[in-house]
């Protein structure tokens, strides 16, 4: 059985610089590299992940997909295109074509001014590029109209690759509970969708880490999606914020304990395997 971490970020500062939300302070402002990461992998067990683009900047999906032919434990890529430009969408998904580790790409929705970006004409232009390609789109939420908006482009789009990221920004600082568990359940009837079992940095941020206070929230996620559609994530080196790595890892195999090893097997990296079609 493959242990895949199916998300987690790289930098190097002075390449690309990043501006984190002010909230966050500032221990993430430096550089974080996949000799950083191999240490932890190693001691965790895990044997390969994906790597997950932290700007909507081609040039550092270009970068990426460099590091990743360097380094064998990344099995793939998920960058970024400009679905909003078309045009250069197109031109920039043909550039790719050859690249075998680019399997899918993300926006990073949650910073847009308008929560229904997704939804503009062009922009749906260019996810329909991706779905014809045959790639993943990452979305990563923090907000029902957020949501609202991954569930339409899913209505419209039943055969584009959908995942849904960090179990679509669960209430776990506040304790809630809808609409996120309603909006769950939507998601989880569309078999185009699947969802990371990870923690997004507008959670890490605000709460400390702690495996009993997500039990509810990714028990209500594999309940809806089956194991097949659900893959464990670190979100590495974000997730920092809100806890260790080890500590975090151990916390997903524990809130998996329960079901069964195959069941287990599909959560810790089969169903990355199959649902990012990975080369091997």
């Amino acid at each position: 059985m493959p242990v895949i971490d199916c998300h987690h970020h790289i930098w190097w500062l002075d390449k690309h610089p990043h501006q984190f939300p002010p909230s966050w302070g500032t221990s993430l402002n430096r550089d974080f590299t996949p000799d950083d990461l191999k240490l932890e992998l190693d001691a965790a067990g895990i044997d390969g992940t994906i790597l997950v683009q932290s700007l909507d900047n081609y040039d550092e999906t270009l970068h990426y997909l460099e590091v990743a032919d360097r380094v064998d434990f990344i099995r793939a890529v998920i960058g970024w295109v400009p679905l909003a430009d078309p045009a250069a969408c197109a031109r920039a998904l043909d550039a790719l074509k050859p690249r075998r580790k680019f399997v899918g790409m993300r926006h990073l929705i949650v910073y847009e001014k308008d929560p229904r970006w997704l939804l503009w004409p062009k922009v749906q232009e260019g996810v329909e590029q991706l779905r014809r390609a045959g790639l993943a789109f990452e979305a990563i939420t923090n907000t029902e109209e957020q949501m609202e908006t991954v569930l339409e482009t899913a209505r419209r789009m039943p055969d584009l690759n959908i995942v849904l990221n960090h179990l679509g920004r669960p209430p776990i600082p506040e304790q809630g509970w809808e609409p996120w568990a309603s909006q769950i359940v939507q998601a989880a009837a569309f078999p185009n969708i699947s969802v990371k079992l990870s923690i997004g940095g507008d959670v890490a941020w605000r709460w400390k880490w702690s495996t009993e206070q997500v039990r509810r929230y990714s028990d209500h996620t594999i309940q809806h999606f089956g194991a097949s559609r659900v893959m464990a994530g670190s979100n590495w080196p974000v997730v920092l914020l809100s806890g260790g790595f080890q500590e975090v890892w151990s916390g997903i195999k524990n809130l998996i304990s329960g079901l069964s090893e195959s069941e287990r097997a599909d959560v810790l990296g089969n169903a990355s395997e199959r649902i990012y079609k990975l080369p091997r």
